[in-house]
């Protein structure tokens, strides 16, 4: 009986990791490009509304905004995949749709 309970943690495990990486972690993501896009040089850029933006904030936004991206298109390749009776496969690291 304890090795049931035992798949039953490590599958809500499983399921609560999931749910606070893409649930708060994706929108911590975003915010933390959005954070990083709103980074100032010091000095005038802190005063004035219209000063540039640091290139190192620019580059790290923009990184971030791209990983966030490619999750939700891979959310939705998923999604697309399900309703039409295939499946997502990681086998050669990239993400392909597969026969079940």
């Amino acid at each position: 009986m304890s090795h049931v309970w035992e798949l039953e943690a490590a599958a809500l495990g499983q399921i609560a990791l999931a749910a606070v990486v893409l649930g708060a972690g994706l929108p911590a993501l975003f915010a933390a490009g959005v954070r990083a896009s709103a980074w100032g040089r010091g000095g005038s850029a802190e005063v004035g509304a219209d000063a540039p933006a640091h290139p190192v904030g620019r580059a790290l936004s923009g990184a971030v905004f791209a990983v966030v991206v490619l999750v939700a298109l891979l959310g939705i390749t998923f999604i697309v995949a399900s309703g039409s009776g295939k499946t997502v496969s990681f086998e050669h690291v990239y993400p392909t749709v597969v026969d079940e």
